[in-house]
């Protein structure tokens, strides 16, 4: 018999101060053909341009929309993230970036895919930057797969039949790991304390995360041609911290961790209802 899914799910999406990106990853959001339970924007300080934005679509949401929001004290996606997924109510968690356009499937693709003892690390498609210039402006959300310049394309080829077969395959491996498109038991990241929030700048936090958890037990499953997340352009982040950010992954690697001491536990008393 088939495993079954999770019966809730949360959508976590992060973002900074691109509220024209976070519009499409919202407007995608709320096409899904199976919606999520709640959606979360986990803000890392945008200004009230963003705050707006989300307040335009709580008012015509079909489901419960969030805002969480911290001060802007530099790059803390750890912290963010971690606010986000202590206040979510749901036990599945999909996490996605603000610049992400999801293919209308991605949360029943997800869902239908989770498996206990296991997370699960998507794929994206790389949007090219003429072609994401057009969508900021016309807000267009269906990628056709010929779009000129579009990179990783096998990456939007959907095929479930052949996703289903290719995702029962777990494993260890470090490479590729990206929050942009990431899927977890809530209770599975509680358990290790979440994201850690030594890690801030660019780079890293996504890496040390899926080591605590395989320390722990729970392996990785990558999906293909299912989860399918087109990635907008946009320049590289600064990767100034990436040196120190790599020490501390390191570090938990080394000392087969499972667990972070600066991480989502201090948020329970005051997120939670």
């Amino acid at each position: 018999m088939k495993p079954k899914g999770p019966k809730s799910c949360s959508l976590v999406i992060t973002t900074y101060n691109w509220p024209e990106a976070l519009d499409l990853t919202l407007r995608s959001a709320f096409s899904q053909s199976e919606p999520p339970s709640e959606i979360i924007i986990a803000d890392d300080g945008s200004t009230r341009e963003t705050a707006a934005l989300v307040e335009s679509y709580r008012n015509a949401a079909g489901i419960p929309l969030h805002h969480i929001w911290q001060a802007d004290l530099g790059y803390r996606l750890a912290a963010s993230r971690n606010r986000a997924i202590a206040f979510a109510q749901c036990e599945y968690i999909v996490i996605v970036d603000g610049d992400m356009v999801l293919q209308r499937h991605f949360i029943h693709d997800h869902k239908r895919s989770a498996r206990k003892g296991s997370f699960i690390q998507g794929s994206r498609v790389l949007l090219p930057r003429r072609y994401t210039s057009r969508c900021l402006e016309t807000k267009e959300i269906d990628v056709p797969l010929c779009e000129k310049g579009i990179q990783n394309r096998k990456n939007a080829i959907r095929l479930p039949g052949l996703s289903t077969l290719l995702g029962a395959v777990t494993g260890t491996s470090l490479k590729g790991i990206r929050g942009c498109n990431l899927s977890f038991f809530r209770q599975d990241c509680i358990s290790v304390n979440g994201f850690n929030e030594d890690f801030t700048g660019w780079g890293r936090e996504d890496s040390e995360f899926a080591v605590r958890l395989i320390n722990r037990g729970i392996l990785r499953r990558n999906v293909k041609f299912s989860a399918v997340a087109y990635h907008l352009w946009h320049a590289e982040n600064k990767r100034d911290s990436l040196p120190e950010n790599d020490l501390l992954l390191e570090k938990a690697v080394r000392d087969q961790a499972t667990y972070c001491p600066n991480g989502i536990n201090k948020y329970f008393d005051c997120m939670q209802s």
